[in-house]
């Protein structure tokens, strides 16, 4: 079976317009990753064809800008974006450009933001053309802005954000020039929607090199605007019997560091905001203490992404790891309805990591890590649900059955037999009335 290639399609569109008459190459990262030595993931044109000549040169397209020049054109269900040559006047938004005018790929490149995402590669002559150096400073290890630093981010604000992402991707520098223009205009990044800077900061999160995007947006000044409850972080010591490696700043950057390959945006916000209770709750008495931190970081930790205007499935998640993060160094103490209970926590499989990463970066002692991991392994797939999760034996009718009043009482007993039927101390109808019978008897109901 033939594996779809995006390639093959990007090629084809280009031979197409060229067909017709127009220039057509592309553009952007898909060049800078080819010249690397690396399959883009994506491919975008860039075209002398306007938008209605694209689409009537293809069948499948979606008018997502037309105004700015942008088409997409749709194959086998995989989109490509198609964009004119053009200049943007000016920007009152710092986002989009009031009015676009047609031009030449020279001007088109100038416009651009940085210049290892300033290229144009010719997929037919097999030939770069790079008009705004991108091609040394891919060499040198260099994010330049194209240009005037201040233009280019008085453009697009986000491209404050955009440097120092590019940066941690590609583990580059930034050019002076570039980095102080970043510094003088870090505050103008709350200007920014928060669905833009949300999806930057995952993106950083998600690369190769988390820990040194979020390091760069600090130093450039913008984490304290777009997380301000992250940079507060920096200089809160911790008890060097826990936290040999410093404080809480350095012991989540350190996570950040060995975060898996293969993350999801919830497991790396998680690792992120984990300790982000710490800074407001941090007290000393007999020892420098965080009592609650978990706690007040699992609301701060809501309160961030509803902010950033995730969802409220990742909200949820994201605040329960948080919350319960630290609950691990009680698991070998735990009863088994406890420790059951806590297991079957939703997505589990990232809690479990968050503490794993928790204890690389600080003690290093992954007891209670191994000694989970083997209670779940003791439960084959099949067991697992009916182990964590098994059927009520009895419910509140049998409770009534038994004469006993509805109310506040029926949660305390049937939460008491669910205990002992985790632990295997009954498994029958009869053995749960019995039960029921001891333990109100025991009580004095």
């Amino acid at each position: 079976m033939k594996i779809y290639n995006k390639r093959d399609d990007a090629l084809e569109i280009v031979r197409r317009l060229k067909k017709a008459g127009h220039t057509a190459y592309w553009v952007g990262g898909c060049v800078r990753d080819m010249l690397r030595g690396m399959e883009p993931e994506d491919y975008d044109i860039a075209t002398t064809a306007r938008p209605e000549q694209v689409r009537r040169l293809f069948r499948n397209t979606v008018a997502v800008g037309e105004s700015f020049g942008v088409i997409l054109v749709i194959k086998r269900r995989t989109p490509f974006e198609v964009a004119a040559f053009r200049v943007d006047d000016s920007y009152s938004d710092g986002r989009r450009p009031d009015n676009v005018r047609f031009c030449s790929p020279e001007e088109d490149a100038k416009r651009r933001d940085f210049t290892v995402n300033g290229m144009y590669y010719d997929p037919i002559e097999e030939r770069v053309i790079d008009y705004v150096g991108g091609q040394a400073d891919l060499k040198a290890g260099i994010i330049r802005a194209i240009g005037d630093p201040e233009a280019r981010f008085g453009e697009d604000k986000l491209r404050l954000m955009r440097a120092a992402r590019f940066a941690a991707l590609l583990g580059f520098e930034v050019e002076e020039r570039t980095r102080l223009a970043i510094a003088k205009h870090a505050g103008e990044i709350a200007l920014v929607s928060a669905e833009r800077i949300r999806d930057e900061i995952v993106k950083i999160l998600s690369g190769p090199r988390p820990r040194m995007g979020i390091e760069l947006l600090s130093g450039y000044g913008l984490l304290g605007v777009v997380l301000p409850e992250v940079e507060a972080m920096k200089g809160v010591r911790q008890p060097p019997q826990f936290h040999p490696e410093g404080d809480v700043w350095t012991h989540t950057m350190i996570l950040l560091d060995n975060l898996p390959e293969q993350r999801e945006s919830e497991l790396a916000m998680a690792a992120l905001l984990h300790d982000v209770g710490k800074p407001p709750t941090y007290a000393e008495a007999e020892r420098i203490r965080f009592d609650g931190h978990t706690t007040v970081g699992a609301e701060m930790a809501a309160a961030i992404m509803r902010r950033l205007r995730f969802s409220r499935k990742q909200q949820d998640l994201v605040e329960s790891l948080v919350r319960e993060h630290l609950k691990f160094m009680e698991a070998s103490n735990m009863r088994m309805s406890t420790l059951k209970r806590f297991m079957r926590l939703d997505r589990f499989d990232l809690h479990l990591e968050i503490h794993r990463l928790d204890c690389i970066a600080s003690h290093g002692d992954l007891d209670n890590y191994h000694y989970v991991k083997n209670k779940l392994k003791e439960f084959d797939e099949a067991e697992k649900e009916q182990a964590l999760r098994p059927r009520p034996i009895i419910t509140g009718n049998d409770l009534i059955a038994m004469r006993l009043t509805p109310g506040p009482l029926f949660k305390e007993i049937l939460e008491a037999v669910e205990d002992a039927q985790l632990e295997g101390r009954i498994s029958s109808r009869e053995d749960a009335i019995r039960f029921v019978n001891d333990y109100i008897k025991a009580r004095r109901f």
